[in-house]
């Protein structure tokens, strides 16, 4: 039986679909347990209908086809430990089914296109990322996925691509502005004009001035470092590895930034690296890179792109425990 909540924790995960947020989702159960978590999918909340929306021609990424005072009152009713009658929307028949119960948790994910959007819900969240894959890595993945797996031609893949554009750039991507950590997956540097984008360079941008979060580093806070790890302590095959820590302006503020650039060939030797970063909010020397070998199949983990999921997951974890046990302390007080 799950104890009652003193304190219910936030956690906002936005970005594009088919961005990685299902593989993120199942890391953070890896670290509180399906119990202890709730996950609201934000697409529950279209006010149209997949009909209704292709005979408007307002997407699903347009906040016209999204009711955000319903998202906001429920979100805001479960923080505050109250169970809400949530819409769903159904993705198969694209239609909006009757409504299901959900109770308080100790911890609520709402996910999706608009996690950062309205300002209302932006307030109530407690941690919050984005995940930010650059044009030509997710062109690189639709293709592959669409082609390979459901045998889509190209031209029609690119064409629903560039037809989500501008409502994507105008409506999801200012969100990264608001966001604690942003995951941003691109093209690698280390091989010229690649187009294969099966070599990734993930860069973790950490906020500096948000309360209460310590940002990851790599050797030395606030030093500039460009590092290529020893090829006898971790196997890289062509075109091998740099790491790189340092700080940036990003939408006007200061971030932390470290960076991965290239892959792992064997996923034990990520020990050698998580040794070197500091302020990770492990519990114990290597449980990092246990977390990453425990579902090596999950994608993205033989790249920094496991690697930081696994490390803002260890954040949010970090977070949770300091606000429970604040309100632990303020309810002995009382």
């Amino acid at each position: 039986m799950i104890s009652k909540p003193e304190r219910v924790v936030l956690i906002g995960v936005a970005g594009d679909s088919g961005c990685g947020k299902s593989t993120f989702l199942r890391r953070l159960i890896d670290l509180f347990g399906e119990e202890l978590m709730t996950v609201i999918c934000l697409d529950d909340y279209h006010s149209l209908d997949r009909k209704q929306r292709k005979e408007t021609g307002i997407t699903a990424l347009d906040p016209r086809a999204n009711n955000f005072d319903l998202m906001y009152e429920q979100i805001k009713a479960l923080k505050e430990g109250q169970p809400i009658d949530k819409p769903i929307y159904n993705h198969e028949t694209g239609e909006i089914d009757p409504p299901e119960r959900v109770e308080q948790n100790h911890i609520i994910v709402v996910e999706g296109l608009h996690p950062l959007y309205d300002e209302r819900v932006r307030s109530l969240l407690d941690f919050s990322v984005y995940l930010d894959i650059s044009d030509e890595v997710k062109i690189a993945w639709k293709i592959q996925r669409d082609m390979a797996e459901r045998g889509h031609r190209y031209e029609d893949v690119l064409a629903a691509i560039n037809s989500r554009k501008p409502d994507f750039q105008k409506y999801i991507e200012p969100q990264r502005e608001f966001a604690d950590v942003v995951l941003q997956v691109l093209p690698t540097n280390l091989i010229k004009d690649d187009k294969e984008r099966k070599v990734l360079r993930v860069r973790m941008l950490q906020r500096e001035d948000r309360e209460g979060f310590e940002p990851v580093y790599l050797f030395d806070e606030g030093s500039t470092i460009n590092w290529t790890p020893c090829g006898r302590k971790l196997t890289c095959s062509y075109p091998g590895m740099q790491v790189y820590y340092g700080s940036d302006v990003y939408y006007g503020r200061y971030v932390s930034v470290l960076e991965i650039d290239g892959q792992f060939d064997n996923l034990d030797e990520v020990i050698y690296i998580e040794t070197h970063l500091s302020n990770t909010s492990t519990k114990y020397e290597g449980e990092m890179t246990h977390l990453l070998l425990q579902h090596r199949e999950y994608p993205g983990s033989n790249n920094g792109t496991g690697l930081f999921q696994v490390l803002t997951g260890l954040k949010m974890r970090a977070a949770y425990e300091k606000l429970t046990s604040q309100e632990a302390k303020m309810a002995a007080k009382v």
